[in-house]
């Protein structure tokens, strides 16, 4: 018998990596499923790989970006809901290089904690699976890291990076904008990712309700209402691209309608939004009563019920809203390009369901 005395171990220190190796036994399933056969390699491996395809493209572009989820996830903490917090990230990296019109190839997540537990990292990579098979993408790798001290007990953060790939004769900048051109607005399903600093004050603070309260007016429960999960417009946008000469694309992320706009437009164009062109969602009502914001701020912070604009020419909008509905959105022209200030002007107010 060995008289060897029990030193100190990692998990002594708070490193449990006997549970880091649990979680991937059982995420391992999942994330296979969102593999195609470009991907070359099993999770595991040291880096991953992918081959690229690169037929019918004359000169391939790889399209990048990487974001997190913002405050959304301390709803997760509080509700112990953690399934949906993945789709939010997916979707909205997606999202962002969807506007240059490229095909999301694969995503790579990190994900952090004080002290990891298992089971809630397979509700979020669960998340994150959804949100690849959305977007027609592969999870192809990640980070999951335990670092005791640096995150509250049953707290963790969330990132994560996609990969797309674009010809370069058809990557989509704003270069052939023109004034007239029209503005077609797709629905958001909810707050997505932004705006919940504000949102969360107004909930918990100025209505003093708690997660599982229903929330006046919105028919749902706070935790349903603010948990929905951030909508990917992948599908759409490759259909739209199909059919119309699409010349600019903005997703509507922090800084709302305001702020993104003007980043798909040349620096000599402006745009007009009709704000009685769609019924945001009643949650946007619920917080513009509630927290007494004012219209201004409501566009600059929230998406108020438009995830994802179009910008294309005026021929093309009546064959593009067919086959948006078609596609089960309901959408509509919001507005259209004018020559002038690059910014947003408004008419009308806007209305809540």
């Amino acid at each position: 018998m060995s008289s060897e005395k029990r030193g100190m171990t990692y998990r002594d220190a708070g490193v449990d990596i006997d549970a880091a190796d649990q979680a991937v036994r059982q995420i391992k399933d999942m994330v296979n499923k969102t593999f195609d056969d470009r991907v070359l390699c099993d999770i595991g491996t040291f880096g991953a790989m992918y081959s690229l395809d690169t037929k019918g493209m004359d000169e391939p572009v790889l399209v990048s970006s990487v974001d997190g989820v913002g405050t959304k996830i301390k709803l997760a903490f509080m509700t112990g809901r953690h399934d949906t917090i993945g789709v939010d990230l997916v979707s909205h990296c997606v999202n962002d290089i969807l506007v240059q019109g490229a095909k999301p190839l694969f995503f790579l997540d990190y994900l952090a904690f004080g002290k990891l537990e298992p089971g809630v990292v397979v509700e979020v990579i669960r998340g994150l699976t959804n949100g690849c098979r959305y977007a027609n993408c592969s999870l192809i790798g990640g980070e999951t890291a335990e670092m005791p001290g640096l995150y509250q007990p049953g707290e963790y953060d969330i990132s994560g990076t996609i990969v797309g790939v674009v010809d370069r004769k058809r990557i989509v900048d704003g270069s052939t904008v023109e004034a007239g051109d029209v503005i077609i607005g797709l629905p958001s399903s909810g707050l997505h990712t932004n705006g919940y600093s504000l949102a969360r004050q107004i909930v918990f603070d100025v209505a003093r309700l708690s997660y599982d309260d229903m929330m006046p007016g919105v028919d749902r429960t706070v935790a349903e209402a603010l948990m929905e999960p951030h909508r990917s417009y992948a599908t759409l946008v490759r259909i739209l691209m199909k059919i119309a000469n699409v010349k600019a694309m903005a997703h509507i992320t922090g800084g709302g309608i305001t702020d993104n706009l003007p980043r798909a437009l040349p620096k000599d164009m402006g745009a007009v939004i009709d704000l009685g062109s769609w019924t945001a969602p009643a949650i946007f009502g619920f917080m513009q009563r509630t927290g007494n914001v004012v219209q201004t701020e409501m566009l600059r912070t929230f998406n108020c019920g438009i995830g994802f604009l179009v910008v294309i020419q005026e021929d093309d909008a009546d064959r593009a809203l067919k086959a948006l509905d078609q596609a089960g959105m309901q959408s509509a022209v919001v507005g259209h390009v004018v020559k002038g200030p690059h910014a947003v002007s408004y008419t009308g107010t806007l209305t809540y369901g």
